[in-house]
């Protein structure tokens, strides 16, 4: 079973940064999909990032060219760099995994807070 904990969230001013960090257990991060996801207050779970176990890299439009997704696999890894935040990239994120068989694993979610 496969167990997501993300790490480094918190309060941060308008064009700061933050390094998001999601250790995988019960896992090998270099089999798995990987991505992030965010939730703001009363809205539904959206897409940030994607790397998959190819190597390829997918990233929302909204983050393009300030976020970046890397894997670390020999620390089982995976991170989330974030550059010049904005107050809409408050919410909640969210480590995902997905295996070799499809099945999704998630994080419990770290709050991440931009103010202007």
């Amino acid at each position: 079973q496969v167990q997501l904990v993300e790490s480094g969230g918190g309060l941060v001013q308008a064009g700061g940064s933050l390094r998001l960090s999601c250790a995988v257990s019960g896992g090998s991060v270099s089999r798995n999909d990987m991505g992030w996801y965010r939730q703001a207050p009363g809205k539904q779970r959206d897409f940030v990032a994607r790397s998959t176990r190819g190597g390829w890299t997918n990233y929302a439009d909204s983050v393009k060219g300030r976020f970046t997704i890397s894997r670390d696999n020999a620390k089982n890894t995976a991170t989330l760099q974030m550059n010049a935040l904005k107050p809409e990239d408050t919410g909640v994120y969210y480590c995902h995994a997905k295996d070799l068989l499809g099945v999704n694993y998630w994080g419990q979610g770290t709050q991440v807070t931009v103010s202007s």
